[in-house]
């Protein structure tokens, strides 16, 4: 018998949530995503060494601010992805601009063009935006300049809904951080993959989307444990830790397919405007605190890359 993680395959796009050149190479994902988070583990990655070591050596003798060189140097980390993957690199708009929409389609497009300078089409990289009015209204200017996004920081249907009207490209709903704050909230220490919380989000979602027809990509993300995952077997893509990868390769047992267009339900569309979005977004507590959280963590991992690059 093949491993779950090869059954997933077959009816999953499989992303690699990591910027580590070593667990690329091994786990031979589609695309990959990465965030501050991400880049800082890369930095450290003996792997990476020299392609950090020349690009702070660049930035140095272009007299880059270390705010400037880590932006070219997350580019160059992605850059270095494109080379092991044939799909898509996701590279994240600073968080500190979550809510300004003019100052993220500008970062969004020197993103490309940094990449562009490096040989590396924007078919080839996705721009991550937070999932904020701002952010889903940048990514409609940047789609309608032919830049794809990706929309991460998804926890509620009113985001999945008005990124779809923006039409993204695809969005990243977060399993893990939705399921952690249910636990906390009910006192529960554990959820069967059907009652997760986590779990049932990304699947209304994805029922929403082949319901009414919506080309925007579902991938599921921030996963806790290898159920959550089988859970959501189906879904168009899914992002997955190293480590969970692993557990998935080592495995050998039978993968139903969870999540199927054929499986719609058929719900009916619904309107999303700005009054809509903010009002029903302030009605969901886990989804307004599960935002501000993620948002408050990237800069605050920006901020550390920031740091450890002007000590570099």
């Amino acid at each position: 018998m093949t491993s779950v993680l090869d059954q997933l395959r077959d009816m999953t796009v499989v992303v690699a949530d990591t910027g580590e050149v070593a667990s690329v190479k091994r786990y031979k994902p589609v695309d990959c995503t990465t965030n501050p988070s991400l880049v800082l583990a890369a930095l450290k990655d003996p792997a990476s060494e020299d392609l950090i070591a020349q690009e702070i050596e660049k930035g140095r003798k272009a007299g880059l601010n270390p705010e400037d060189l880590t932006a070219t140097l997350t580019v160059a980390v992605g850059a270095e992805l494109t080379k092991l993957v044939p799909g898509r690199v996701s590279t994240e708009v600073d968080a500190r601009l979550s809510f300004d929409t003019d100052a993220s389609v500008a970062r969004g497009r020197e993103i490309i063009a940094d990449y562009e300078k490096r040989g590396i089409g924007k078919e080839r990289i996705l721009i991550k935006l937070a999932s904020t009015w701002e952010g889903i209204r940048a990514a409609e200017i940047l789609q309608n300049d032919g830049i794809d996004c990706n929309l991460t920081l998804l926890f509620s249907m009113a985001q999945a809904v008005a990124c779809a009207d923006a039409k993204a490209f695809l969005i990243s709903p977060f399993v893990g951080r939705i399921t952690d704050w249910y636990k906390k909230a009910e006192g529960v220490e554990h959820y069967s993959p059907e009652e997760d919380p986590g779990v049932k989000s990304v699947r209304r979602i994805y029922d929403y989307y082949k319901s009414n027809d919506i080309s925007t990509v579902v991938m599921g993300a921030s996963f806790r444990n290898t159920d959550q995952i089988k859970a959501l077997a189906g879904c168009d893509n899914l992002t997955i830790a190293p480590k969970l990868l692993d557990a998935l390769d080592q495995e050998e047992a039978d993968l139903p397919r969870a999540l199927s267009p054929d499986m719609a339900s058929g719900m009916a569309p619904v309107s999303m405007d700005e009054a809509t979005f903010r009002w029903e977004m302030n009605a969901d507590a886990m989804a307004t605190e599960k935002l501000a959280e993620g948002i408050r963590n990237f800069d605050a991992d920006h901020q550390k890359l920031i740091k450890l690059v002007a000590e570099r």
